[in-house]
């Protein structure tokens, strides 16, 4: 049985972060990605003859297995490796990582135990019978891993990956899609270790031609064996600076290519150290010595064919720094070269916190170019961690916007040219000269703060909301005079009075209704998934038509409905639908064992727990969570549960309140306490002391009737235990006995369909807080008059006199 993705790669970063150490995990990386590499080419060449990778004798896997424990295990893995790379010409690409070094690894049984365990953690990973998106299993936890190091690594370190998020929107912007030929070329001048590149190929169905450089010689080797990993293995990635020595060149000119993306090293100030040929790379101008970036612009520029397209992340910098870049800049625009120009949110990045931009190029049609379209997307992300990440709807936003050039206010504009060259601006491309992304200012009005009412301007920029009520405006608020109004209900009733309208009503059955219509549009679709099922092409086809039915819907923003699913699918669906492509749907909702010391599974804990002492036995239910079973089919049961619950609440409270009113300094139960604890035993043991003692014959009293309520609130319990018992054995026998159908039904409909409902409606309620809150700032903020106020201040400084005055002191 598969496990679900997200498991397998967390508890592969675990156990791998586990053993680490002290290790830099900018190094660290290098032998864990070896390792995973090895893995894979190993399981490809057992399962797939067509495989490209040689595994030779003595260079597999199960080779560095079989060095488990073993006191030299550092050099034989060593060994094994080169082996490998000998035989497929990965030189300098697989064996960089030194498996015997000390220093890093630790000596003797140090590093015997730790290579050890590393390779057990790996081992225990197969991906042969992997159905679910190809091969790309094991590629997807290479990537998880490089971005968890990337992470880990620093600031100086971490630049080998662009995050997954940036690289899909560069390669959509770029224009790949289901349009783009095998033979079409894709070329990253500063590939890093390839993600970028790997994504922008995910976006062309049938695949394309990949053309990528790298300086630094770990980072390269990253790169070659990313793209073996996803299939690419006859890629070419070469090794060397790309503005003092491109690889790919035709004489005086450098090679061309159909599509560009890079994420290049942002302001380096040794760009020019070594160039020796410029390539006609700087005919419109050439950068200033200390800040590269308009170098890789340029280089990247030049490596377009004549209807060839790029993207590329800049520091912000670069769209209005002046002197020799400003010329640069002017002489691209009057070219019509630049096409586009987003800005990004600050902190995206492993290898800098400063905001960046993405410039998007287009040598087609340059010289008919009459417009720059602009995006200010600075303000859409979510927080992870210590970085900013894009959200799913960030992304499908400025593709969506950009690709259809759609004006939104505060967030998109088609700027003319003549304006960017007006004297003003002079080829200035400062987003914020042209796109005030920000909300507008939120004014006091003094003559409503000297008058009261609130102003009609504050209501009128509810607009929308008045648009989807229509008559709800004229039920909260009164006219008091021209350009002011009154709350014609309490202001602690709108709320209430928002919910109960008909126009809320109909509102609510609307979305509601949209949603199940799309679900039931999609829902044979989901009941039919099997092993022939993509799951990336799932979500796309369900996520495209869900943004469809809610543009244009009222209030509404389609891609916070969106991103509602996209939330959902990362956290839940995505790997329900893996499992059910892995496995089918039946054996995917098998309960499955949680085996104690499994390096793999040690980190999980059990969803459900039959048995007790010696014969207890631990469940994870990975596709169907217990409580739908028990929900639909042990309804009853679980009502006879919690009703002995609440029994047993009850039971336990009036013990504690029985030993709160006896066991006082002076009470009945004192001589039973010990250090203010009480519990059964003393209690029984005071019952029998009193007994013996002849002692007061209430306090015996009070200490039988203790114990009485003791053994009531044991028997709950145990009557609990016992139910909950019943409840989890049959729930799991239930398990077994469920058809495919029956699975279908509480994974597609009981699962997805409720979560992903709630989930929407929750933008509805959310949207319906942040009006009831702005009418009570409003309601609030003019509710007192400075008239009011200054009354309020005469009667307290009367107050204060008069208790002066009493007090016998003159002011």
């Amino acid at each position: 049985m598969a496990l679900r993705k997200s498991d397998l790669y967390g508890a592969l970063w675990r156990s791998c972060d586990e053993l680490r150490g002290g290790m830099d995990a900018s190094q660290y990386k290098d032998y864990v990605l070896t390792l995973l590499f090895v893995k894979y080419v190993t399981d490809k060449a057992t399962s797939d003859r067509t495989s490209l990778v040689d595994v030779p004798a003595g260079g597999s896997f199960d080779d560095m297995v079989a060095c488990k424990g073993d006191r030299e295990i550092g050099d034989k893995i060593n060994r094994i490796v080169g082996r490998l790379a000998e035989a497929n010409g990965l030189g300098r690409v697989v064996d960089l990582a030194d498996f015997n070094d000390e220093d890093r690894l630790g000596k003797g049984k140090e590093m015997q135990d730790r290579l050890s365990k590393l390779v057990t953690i790996i081992a225990d990973l197969d991906f042969r019978d992997n159905r679910a998106e190809g091969d790309d299993l094991l590629g997807d936890a290479y990537e998880y891993l490089m971005r968890h190091f990337a992470r880990e690594s620093g600031k100086s370190k971490g630049q080998f990956y662009t995050p997954a998020e940036v690289s899909r929107v560069l390669a959509r912007l770029v224009g790949i899609g289901p349009g783009t030929r095998q033979d079409h070329t894709v070329y990253d001048p500063t590939c890093g270790s390839g993600s970028l590149l790997l994504k922008v190929a995910a976006e062309a169905p049938r695949g394309l031609t990949i053309y990528g450089q790298e300086k630094d010689n770990a980072t390269w080797a990253l790169a070659r064996m990313n793209m073996i990993l996803h299939g690419y293995e006859d890629c070419d990635i070469r090794k060397g600076d790309t503005i003092a020595s491109p690889q790919f060149t035709q004489g005086a000119q450098l090679q061309t290519f159909d599509f560009a993306v890079a994420n290049p090293p942002f302001s380096v100030k040794s760009w020019s150290n070594g160039l020796e040929h410029e390539y006609g790379r700087f005919d419109v101008g050439r950068p200033p010595d200390k800040n590269g970036d308009y170098a890789f612009l340029l280089h990247i520029l030049t490596s377009l064919k004549s209807n060839g397209k790029a993207a590329v992340i800049m520091p912000h910098g670069v769209l209005f720094r002046g002197n020799a870049e400003a010329g640069i800049r002017k002489e691209l625009l009057r070219r019509g070269y630049i096409t586009g120009v987003i800005g990004l949110p600050a902190n995206l990045f492993y290898g800098t916190g400063i905001p960046a931009c993405m410039v998007v190029l287009d040598k087609e049609h340059a010289q008919e170019r009459t417009s720059i379209f602009m995006i200010d997307a600075s303000q859409g992300f979510i927080k992870d961690g210590s970085k900013n990440r894009l959200r799913s709807q960030d992304i499908h936003r400025i593709v969506d916007v950009f690709t259809r050039r759609t004006e939104v206010e505060r967030y998109s504009r088609v700027v003319p040219l003549y304006e960017i060259a007006d004297p003003k601006n002079d080829y200035n491309l400062n987003i914020a000269r042209y796109i005030t992304s920000s909300d507008p200012e939120d004014t006091q009005d003094l003559h409503a703060h000297l008058r009261g009412g609130i102003p009609d301007r504050d209501l009128d920029a509810l607009g929308g909301f008045w648009g989807a009520f229509t008559s709800l405006r004229t039920t909260l608020f009164k006219e008091l005079r021209p350009g002011y109004s009154d709350l014609a209900v309490d202001v602690t009733e709108v709320q209430q009075t928002i919910l109960d309208s008909a126009e809320f009503q109909k509102f609510t059955t609307d979305v509601r209704s949209r949603v199940d219509d799309w679900f039931e549009v999609h829902r044979p679709h989901l009941h039919a998934l099997t092993g022939d099922a993509v799951p990336k092409d799932v979500i796309a086809r369900i996520g495209d038509d869900l943004l469809a039915r809610f543009t244009g819907a009222l209030l509404l923003d389609k891609y916070d409905v969106y991103e509602q699913l996209m939330t959902y699918w990362q956290k839940v669906m995505r790997d329900d639908v893996f499992l059910v492509v892995n496995d089918g749907w039946f054996e995917a909702a098998q309960p499955r064992k949680v085996i104690e010391g499994n390096e793999r599974k040690r980190f999980e804990t059990p969803d459900l727990i039959v048995g007790s002492g010696r014969s207890v036995t631990r469940y994870k239910l990975d596709l169907i969570p217990s409580a739908l079973v028990v929900s639909r089919y042990f309804e009853k049961e679980q009502i006879e549960v919690d009703t002995l619950n609440v029994a047993a609440v009850e039971a336990a409270r009036a013990v504690e309140e029985y030993i709160d009113e006896y066991a006082t300094e002076d009470g009945l139960l004192a001589e039973a306490m010990d250090d203010g604890t009480m519990t059964k035993a003393l209690a029984s043991a005071r019952l029998r002391r009193a007994q013996q003692e002849g002692a007061d014959p209430e306090e015996v009293k009070v200490l039988h009737r203790l114990i009485e309520l003791y053994n009531a609130d044991a028997l709950a319990k145990k009557a609990v235990k016992e139910a909950q018992a019943a409840l989890d054995l049959a729930t799991l026998t239930k398990y077994g006995d469920l058809t495919m159908s029956e699975i279908q039904q509480l994974v597609v409909d009981d699962k997805w369909s409720v979560a992903i409902r709630d989930g929407i409606m929750a933008e509805v309620n959310a949207l319906i807080l942040a009006l009831v809150g702005r009418i009570q700032q409003l309601g609030e903020r003019y509710a007192q008059t400075v008239g009011m106020l200054g009354a309020e201040w005469e009667r307290c400084e009367a107050r204060v006199a008069r208790h002066l005055a009493d007090m016998g002191i003159e002011r």
